[in-house]
């Protein structure tokens, strides 16, 4: 066991500080992630299948930051934004609805490669799991 110098003993040793190679302002590690405020986790902006990643691909909560084109981060809302549903484009694409709940507003997002597809499956089912809306569904398409 390494033995413990007493107070009075210290010697006036300083050590240099090592060089810290994580930077926090533009070009740092964190200027190509951002951190989830559903979730807390980590997410990189750069995603498969996708130019704008706008949303976590854990939870799939997003904030509002888009107000007519994806990618120009020109909404001054920038509240937290659900995933609502999901829908399908006619070329077979599916796109996640988000519900701003600060101002309501309704957005679809393109999913991207890296999405959980057990939440992404949970949320397609989520319509399903009211009984009697289902049930209800299928009687008018019959």
């Amino acid at each position: 066991m390494p033995r413990r110098t007493q107070p009075g003993n210290r010697k006036n040793r300083h050590r240099p500080q090592r060089y810290k190679d994580v930077l926090h302002g533009n070009g740092g590690h964190r200027a190509n992630d951002f951190r989830c405020v559903g979730c807390r986790l980590d997410v990189s902006l750069v995603a498969p299948g996708t130019a704008h990643r706008n949303h976590c691909p854990n939870c799939l909560v997003s904030l509002h930051v888009d107000d007519r084109v994806p990618g120009d981060r020109a909404s001054e809302c920038h509240g937290r934004m659900e995933a609502l549903s999901l829908t399908v484009r006619p070329d077979g694409e599916w796109m996640i609805i988000h519900h701003c709940l600060s101002c309501g507003e309704l957005s679809a997002n393109r999913i991207a490669g890296d999405d959980n597809a057990l939440v992404l499956m949970r949320l397609a089912l989520r319509p399903l799991q009211d009984g009697s809306v289902a049930s209800s569904a299928l009687l008018t398409a019959l």
